[in-house]
């Protein structure tokens, strides 16, 4: 029983090592799509059925960045590792317009964002303070 538990935390993405991408493709049952080298990062895609994944690298080989789009949200959880507690208290806490398909849930540590309509969903997650120097959080989408 103990070695399950210490299987799933160990699936943390978010603030974790790129290593940690291998275990979001596995429990996401996604595929490994592409990795691609950009001007101070990496970018590692991810596909399954119903929805692509790009998690976005360091040099220093922590993943700061995530962004998604596809026919559903992914599960967060799973994404955010560590932060997802945090990230699931602070959307509690923020007020929901009617009428809009945005939401933006931002703490001290993680930014989340959600958009779109369905069958185009989107959003990404990112933590500021390790997004390298140089590198606009534009570029996670």
């Amino acid at each position: 029983m103990a070695v399950f538990i210490a299987a799933g935390q160990a699936e943390a993405t978010l603030g974790e090592s790129a290593a940690s991408v291998e275990s979001d493709r596995r429990a996401l049952s996604a595929a490994q799509r592409s990795l691609e080298v950009r001007d101070g990062y990496t970018v590692q895609e991810l596909r399954s059925d119903a929805v692509d994944i790009r998690e976005y690298v360091s040099p220093s080989g922590v993943v700061f960045g995530i962004a998604w789009n596809g026919l559903t949200h992914p599960d967060l959880t799973q994404l955010l590792g560590s932060y997802s507690s945090e990230f699931q208290n602070a959307m509690k806490k923020t007020p929901r317009t009617p009428g809009h398909r945005r939401l933006q849930v931002k703490t001290d540590r993680i930014v989340v964002e959600r958009w779109g309509h369905m069958r185009d969903l989107r959003g990404r997650a990112y933590i500021p303070a390790l997004i390298p120097p140089g590198v606009d959080v534009d570029g996670i989408k």
